[in-house]
């Protein structure tokens, strides 16, 4: 979906391909076939934005043989669908029974996170629409914050500063410009918008910069507009945005509250807790919801935030809720100035079948109408900051 913000720029917004994630070629060709379409079709428009999710192997096969490569652009295209952004954090498993910490695996100290990402810009640039040069990728925050040294700091910003060279010589050759953005999450080395300023400011490249999570950012009780004013002061780009909600319980000193948050605790993904209240040490926090739930791990005087993207059309019942008001606040100071801070934004609800199963979509249909309803609140918020839907 297209926007013409009131400076004349255009505005991208996608969803993330990676709820129905696929390890191979055919895998993706079939998600969008039986996912993609669909959602484009629910929606009455002859053109979606996907913010496409290529595992290793996928990616791979598509640099490998262009005849691949054009055999994705011709299918996308055949479908109504657009690529301008990826998701190039998770490597590969994202479909497995138990993701967890595997998802920061490799991080920017391993090479071949470098590679992958290459190979990921090399197909971004073959799949860009016509009318558009510029695309974007958004990135593991370095990473997972243990295991994590100088030496290791050291290989992962020599990484960065070399992937953003072969972005400029990508240019060079395809006339397409990629750009890539740190994805600040608790628990890694880049946890806030504030962590990143320094590494960022370290490598000093306009290809590489930021993507805001407004789930992520909620989950750390960041403060929107103080965070994003930082990052305008520091000059860090602003490479694209994620739009999700996290999971918000007000008194989780109540039982009933406690009960209502164990229904989230599941085995699939990582669900980092954050309690409201920062201390000597810093925001208190868990690496799991279910630790959170032990005892007396975090303190229950103040409100508890779980990294648990939830649909951002349905908030929980009651006595939960969600940080949608974040994600509102996030959207009006990227968009609502007289030019965008970024013009790629992603709607990335990747948990549907990680909810409560009471919750969960009963098939394929009742997926993509979920999707739809994202879609279309993320629509109505733009157009009330004053964007005009493009055809």
């Amino acid at each position: 979906m297209r926007f013409r913000h009131p400076d004349g720029s255009t505005v991208h917004l996608a969803y993330c391909t990676n709820v129905h994630p696929a390890e191979t070629l055919d895998g993706v060709l079939a998600q969008l076939r039986d996912h993609c379409e669909p959602v484009r079709r629910r929606l009455g428009r002859d053109r979606l934005g996907i913010g496409l999710w290529l595992a290793k192997d996928a990616a791979h096969a598509l640099v490998r043989d262009p005849s691949a490569l054009r055999r994705l652009r011709t299918e996308l295209d055949a479908r109504g669908l657009e690529v301008v952004t990826l998701n190039g954090f998770p490597y590969e498993g994202f479909g497995a029974e138990e993701v967890k910490y595997r998802v920061y695996k490799p991080d920017w100290a391993d090479v071949e996170r470098l590679e992958h990402t290459t190979a990921l810009a090399r197909v971004l640039a073959g799949l860009l629409p016509d009318d558009v040069t510029e695309g974007s990728i958004s990135t593991l925050p370095l990473a997972w914050r243990t295991a994590y040294d100088d030496t290791r700091a050291v290989q992962a910003h020599t990484a960065l500063a070399t992937l953003a060279e072969r972005l400029d010589a990508l240019e060079e050759l395809t006339g397409r410009s990629i750009r890539i953005g740190l994805e600040p999450e608790p628990g890694c080395i880049v946890e806030t918008t504030t962590d990143a300023i320094a590494p960022l400011t370290v490598i000093d490249h306009h290809r590489i910069g930021l993507c805001v999570d407004t789930c992520h950012l909620a989950t750390s009780f960041e403060d929107p507009h103080t965070a994003l004013d930082a990052l305008t002061t520091a000059r860090v780009p602003i490479v694209k945005s994620q739009l999700s909600a996290a999971l918000h319980a007000e008194h989780p000193h109540l039982p009933e509250v406690r009960e209502a948050l164990s229904a989230f605790d599941e085995p699939r993904f990582l669900h980092q807790t954050r309690a409201g209240t920062t201390g000597e040490a810093g925001l208190a926090g868990t690496d799991d919801l279910g630790e959170a739930l032990k005892g007396d791990a975090l303190p229950d005087t103040s409100p508890w935030r779980a990294h648990f993207h939830v649909p951002l059309h349905a908030t929980p019942d009651a006595p939960l809720t969600s940080t949608l008001p974040v994600l509102k606040d996030v959207l009006t100071r990227l968009m609502g100035g007289p030019h965008p801070l970024t013009r790629h934004l992603e709607v990335e609800t990747y948990t549907w079948q990680a909810l409560p199963p009471e919750l969960r979509p009963r098939g394929r249909a009742q997926l993509a109408d979920g999707i739809a309803a994202e879609l279309t609140l993320a629509r109505d918020l733009l157009t009330d900051l004053g964007l005009k839907e493009l055809p």
